[in-house]
């Protein structure tokens, strides 16, 4: 049995290792798009654990740089059209006037997020002269390093994150207080990638065989078990004399900015905030652009909203915000949150600062506008950015970290440095994704950021999913995709000391990545002297 298990594991490393042209991309892509079912809201983690040691044997075969960055961009591709399809909805909201520009959805920008899959792949391959876990310990960093410029190079982009795979378990997740999202994306694609170190021509009874698989155990029981000392120390204590109240209206994106629905959609927000248990509400929270007019210039809709809030509440909102100036072409306007008192008076504003490329602005306007281009989101001119990440003054909370719509998916850049907020809230709007797993993924991205930075996370999404977790990640409540109704809740305390995470940023991720480096290094180190020693 011994004989005939590691000959056929050997065969079949071998017969991957072997595969050339078309056969090894269609592999490499195959193996990307399983890849991407260990993500949310899926979570088949043994996927992962097959897909990335397949990719790294098709390296060991490669015979060149070329085909190595093939290799690696092939994954990298069939994961992004897998995990990324529901991009694809958003050309359907207005199916006359953007459905053929689909494929830049869900193939263009998939290929060129696949850039940073090939340069991993490049990069680890001119390490090939290391053995066993050196070498898969050293793909992981490229692996990940390349995920962190994914995050950060052109605006960014740090979408399902390897690190993502373990938001099922609120214990799994708690390591990013220490290293962030890269950091347990690091990890984790560390352990996805040790059986590729396996050697089954030793015999699966030999302890060289089963080390990598030890090594599994030991990462993920280590993460498992400071999540589970941390969370025995978690508190559920609230904020006194603050109750939320979370708006999910569920208005479909095709139906938000018609002229004939926007009243209706208004009244909507209105009565259901007024709704049973109203009179213990302290703030009222509406999503992303729930407000389609421009309450900073229009009196009367601030002060139906004003009335509304009446002397005991703020109503928070999502709206546009636009500043005309004396001539037509100078108009700008910005993708904003307000918050707004008793009488009517905007008395916090925030503007969206990460705009969305193709959904709020269109790069290269001049060029793509010949084209047929233009952007998703409805109006006739650009979104303008604000002015940064910042914590603002709302009456009767802490002070509030505000992020609209994916400003949340960054980790380390959610948060203003100098003066801490005492919670975040973001407000958004998946309707354009419709029923995919778009919204889940979103969601738990979102979640991340209140373990890294140690601070409750409040979320108001227009069609869901809308929800409140804790300073540990831990959910408190939810409202389900695609279905209207509200949350009530406190408001869950911030950490009085954030982690080093939420102290240093990607800091203490490259601290991470030194450490390990060390200790190839010094593992290598010994190897060598362990073999100059022999007789």
């Amino acid at each position: 049995m011994e004989v005939s298990f590691c000959a056929f594991a050997t065969a079949v490393v071998a017969r991957v290792r072997g595969l050339s042209g078309w056969r090894r991309y269609a592999v490499a892509f195959a193996a990307g798009a399983l890849a991407s079912a260990a993500l949310p809201p899926f979570y088949i983690l043994p996927l992962a654990f097959l897909s990335f040691p397949l990719l790294i044997w098709l390296l060991d075969g490669c015979r060149g740089n070329r085909a190595a960055f093939a290799s690696g961009w092939w994954f990298g591709f069939g994961s992004f059209v897998a995990g990324l399809y529901w991009i694809g909805n958003a050309f359907l909201v207005e199916g006359d006037s953007f459905a053929w520009a689909m494929p830049l959805g869900v193939v263009i920008l998939p290929a060129y997020l696949a850039l940073y899959s090939g340069l991993a792949a490049w990069v680890s391959r001119r390490f090939l002269w290391l053995k066993g876990a050196g070498r898969v310990v050293i793909f992981a960093l490229c692996w990940t390093l390349a995920e962190w410029l994914r995050g950060h190079l052109f605006g960014g982009f740090p979408w399902n994150l390897a690190g993502y795979v373990w938001t099922f378990s609120d214990a799994l997740i708690q390591p990013a207080a220490l290293f962030g999202a890269y950091g347990l994306s690091l990890l984790s694609t560390l352990v996805f990638v040790l059986p590729a170190a396996a050697r089954p021509g030793g015999g699966w009874r030999k302890v060289a065989f089963w080390r990598p698989f030890a090594s599994i155990i030991a990462i993920v029981g280590a993460m498992a078990l400071f999540g589970g000392l941390r969370l025995a120390g978690a508190s559920d204590a609230v904020v006194p004399d603050v109750r939320l109240r979370i708006v999910q209206a569920n208005i479909p994106q095709n139906q938000k900015w018609r002229r004939e629905t926007q009243s209706p959609n208004f009244v909507r927000y209105l009565t259901m905030s007024e709704s049973f248990g109203y009179h213990r509400i302290t703030h009222i929270i509406w999503p992303e652009a729930a407000v389609t007019y421009f309450l900073d210039t229009e009196p009367a809709r601030s002060m139906i909203i004003g009335k509304l809030a009446g002397s005991k509440r703020i109503v928070i909102t999502g709206a546009p915000r636009v500043r005309r100036g004396k001539t037509a072409g100078d108009l700008k306007v910005w993708n904003s949150l307000h918050a707004i008192n008793g009488r009517g008076e905007i008395v916090a504003t925030y503007d969206k600062n990460h705009l969305v490329p193709f959904g709020e602005y269109l790069p290269f306007r001049p060029l793509l506008e010949k084209l047929g281009l233009d952007k998703l989101a409805a109006g006739d001119i650009d979104y303008s950015p604000g002015t940064g990440i910042h914590s603002l003054t709302i009456p009767g909370t802490p002070p509030v970290g505000p992020l609209i719509c994916y400003e949340a998916i960054f980790p380390g850049a959610v948060v203003d440095r100098q003066n801490r907020p005492g919670w975040l809230l973001n407000i958004t709007n998946d309707g354009w994704y419709g029923d995919s797993t778009g919204p889940y993924q979103h969601l738990q991205m979102t979640r991340m950021r209140a373990v890294e930075e140690g601070l409750p996370m409040v979320r108001a999404a227009g069609t869901g999913i809308s929800a409140v977790f804790d300073a540990w990640g831990r959910q408190r409540h939810s409202l389900a995709l695609s279905h209207r109704g509200l949350i009530d809740s406190d408001l869950p305390v911030a950490l009085a000391t954030p982690g080093p995470y939420g102290r240093f940023g990607d800091l203490t991720f490259f601290a991470l990545i030194l450490a390990l480096v060390i200790v190839i290094s010094c593992a290598i180190r010994y190897r060598n002297m362990a073999i100059s020693t022999l007789p």
